[in-house]
C-alpha cells in the first residue's frame, strides 16, 4: 500500500482509498481530498511535515499523519 507520505516531490498521484475514522476522515474529504482526485506533490518540508500540494487547482499544507491515511496510485 502507498500513502501519500511516500510519494516523492513532482509526483502526480491518484487517491486511491481514504483510512482512518470519523471527523479526521471527514476534514480530510472537505479539503477536497477524495477518491479518484489526482494530487502534484509541490514541496515536502525538511523533517518531512508537512506536505504541500496542489489538490483540484489550490494548494494544500497536510500533516505527515493525515497524508499517511491517503492511499494513493
Amino acid at each position: 500500500m502507498k500513502t501519500l507520505r511516500d510519494v516523492k516531490i513532482g509526483q502526480t498521484v491518484k487517491v486511491v482509498k481514504l483510512h482512518g475514522e470519523g471527523a479526521v476522515k471527514r476534514r480530510i474529504m472537505d479539503m477536497g481530498l477524495t477518491r479518484g482526485t489526482e494530487v502534484f506533490v509541490r514541496k515536502v518540508a525538511p523533517l518531512g511535515d508537512p506536505v504541500e500540494l496542489t489538490v483540484r487547482g489550490y494548494e494544500l499544507s497536510l500533516r505527515k499523519a493525515d497524508a499517511e491515511m491517503v492511499e494513493v496510485e
